[in-house]
């Protein structure tokens, strides 16, 4: 997930600690990737680690901010793009199976919780390594 703290769809870390809760038992890893490729982040980690950690209660894995869309982004983000598309905005979910292969990808509009998301995680947990 590409996240931005200062993003109106922030509040959605609580849902996805709550699908790292649930599922981290199954072998979810939930990545929450800071970027401000479109301009709602922080310039320092300090500043994103404090409004997920301390403001939403996050313990799932956040990396630095890092560029998520063209040229420079991150190769993981490449390799998302190649296997769907680019991140449209913040929030952005990918659901990867255990090969390595995207299976479903979500708009920052879809909620944590939403059946379909749900679904296509659970999917993925079910996957053969």
């Amino acid at each position: 997930v590409n996240t931005a703290s200062f993003c109106g769809f922030a509040p959605q870390f609580k849902g996805l600690e709550a699908l790292s809760q649930r599922y981290k038992g199954q072998g979810l890893e939930v990545l929450g990737v800071p970027s401000n490729d479109f301009k709602q982040e922080a310039k320092d980690g300090e500043e994103t680690a404090k409004v997920c950690y301390v403001n939403y209660g996050v313990t799932f894995t956040m990396t630095e901010p890092q560029a998520v869309r063209g040229d420079d982004a991150t190769h993981l983000f490449k390799v998302l793009a190649e296997q769907s598309s680019a991140p449209r905005w913040n929030f952005y979910k990918y659901v990867v199976d255990r090969q390595g292969k995207v299976i479903a990808n979500f708009s920052s509009m879809t909620k944590p919780d939403d059946p379909e998301l749900i679904a296509a995680i659970e999917k993925a947990i079910a996957s053969k390594p």
